[in-house]
């Protein structure tokens, strides 16, 4: 009964755009959050971000950080694993950890009545994890278990390729989870490091969404994380998209080839992203009437669906999609990809741009549906540089990308001198 009331809570608690205006808070310990107090139902969402994430492993230690964030909620202090998931029911508290390229991401949600005893918890798991073996073993053997399916599934194969041949020894070039043997190799020592290099004050963005006033938000802040080491360890440095034109087959026995194609991309804060928002839109977005999904799934049934998207790493940006086909298909496919990505750089019709900029001014507010995905959107923010108005401000900067932004912005950003195409399967007409 605790757990639908809460869950029943998340659904209720969804203040109208217009009301989400977030302040920033600056706790007595110099934390800095964006907060919006939404007083109408008592809980709180609280999302921390730690800039770095699997970015951070040293290359023969790969699978460090992923591996350690999978194993904060498996006892902390004096509580083993078992006793700190019955703390954390028995308060209707929601506790996730997880690592990213680029983060590694807490999300608490906390009833108003229990907010100290979880934020206690929270402050135990961040700051004094256990790392039993037992935990260690066991966790490590269901990563292992997600890494050697990874290796058979042709998805995975194919990003992966992708981002060897787009960031080649860089962190982002091999997967952040690691290979079976580095994983199998990681040591209690390995943990314990990645989790001091990783989970630090130098590097923490939060957001919060709910019953909780500045004040206590501050006190709360302080208490949860003023233990953690000041600094951790350096950022990698930028990352070279070493992309250019041409087809990569990687031969693999499965029925539907998987195409992971892209090139370099464009800076979330550049002047002109919003235009090559629209135009990635038009492209290959979200809705069913792109061109990439007219061409290929529309008229010639060729996939199920064809998308794109802005990549934003911290150290690089790409401009990329994906698709799968039928083997004795996918030369048909990859040769309407070419054609309509070298199409693209004479932009969109005045058609294209105001159905899509109905579209995306239309589906913003649908993002902001609870306490959860508002906090979730607001931590982004920050770590993008966002400023505090954006939410009332985007709209308006969707509506103001004209015909001739898209234009110039489709001459300077789409490439098909760079736009690499990897084809995992047995296509036909393409070799290896």
């Amino acid at each position: 009964m605790i757990k639908r009331f809460v869950t029943l809570f998340f659904l209720l608690a969804s203040p109208a755009l217009a009301e989400i205006k977030p302040v920033e808070v600056i706790s007595p310990g110099g934390i800095k959050a964006w907060l919006v107090e939404e007083h109408s139902i008592p809980f709180t969402a609280l999302e921390i971000r730690f800039r770095g994430g699997t970015a951070l492993d040293a290359p023969d230690k790969r699978g460090a950080v992923n591996l350690m964030t999978a194993l904060i909620e498996e006892g902390a202090a004096d509580m083993n694993a078992q006793k700190f998931a019955e703390t954390r029911d028995g308060l209707a508290a929601e506790l996730r950890f997880g690592a990213s390229v680029d983060t590694v991401s807490v999300s608490a949600r906390m009833l108003t009545e229990n907010r100290s005893q979880a934020a206690e918890l929270l402050r135990l798991a961040l700051t004094q994890p256990r790392f039993d073996a037992d935990a260690v073993e066991r966790v490590r053997g269901q990563v292992l278990s997600n890494l050697r399916a990874a290796e058979k599934d042709p998805g995975e194969i194919a990003g992966q390729s992708f981002n060897a041949l787009a960031f080649g020894d860089h962190p982002y070039g091999t997967s952040g989870d690691g290979t079976v043997a580095s994983v199998t190799s990681l040591t209690r020592d390995d943990i314990v490091a990645a989790h001091r290099m990783a989970l630090a004050r130098d590097r923490i963005y939060v957001a919060a969404v709910g019953d909780i006033t500045a004040e206590d938000l501050g006190a709360l802040l302080d208490h949860v994380l003023g233990g953690l080491p000041e600094t951790g360890a350096p950022l990698p440095g930028p990352a070279t998209v070493g992309l250019s034109a041409g087809v990569t087959v990687v031969d693999f026995p499965t029925p539907q080839a998987v195409v992971m194609f892209g090139q370099a991309g464009i800076d979330r804060n550049d002047p002109d992203y919003f235009a090559a928002y629209v135009l990635n839109e038009v492209l290959g977005g979200e809705g069913f009437g792109s061109r990439l999904m007219t061409e290929l799934r529309e008229k010639r049934g060729l996939t199920y669906g064809a998308y794109t998207w802005l990549a934003d790493y911290d150290q690089a940006d790409l401009l990329a999609g994906q698709f799968a086909t039928d083997n004795r298909t996918a030369a048909e496919a990859v040769d309407i990809l070419k054609a309509e990505w070298a199409r693209m750089v004479q932009g969109v019709t005045e058609a294209e741009l105001n159905k899509t900029k109905t579209f995306l001014t239309g589906a913003y507010p649908l993002r902001f549906d609870g306490n959860a995905p508002i906090a979730n959107l607001l931590v982004g923010m920050q770590m993008v540089g966002l400023p505090l108005d954006y939410i009332a401000t985007r709209n308006a900067k969707v509506e103001a990308v004209t015909l001739d932004d898209v234009k110039r912005v489709a001459a300077r950003l789409i490439q098909p001198d760079q736009l690499r195409i990897v084809v995992v399967g047995q296509p036909e007409g393409l070799a290896p």
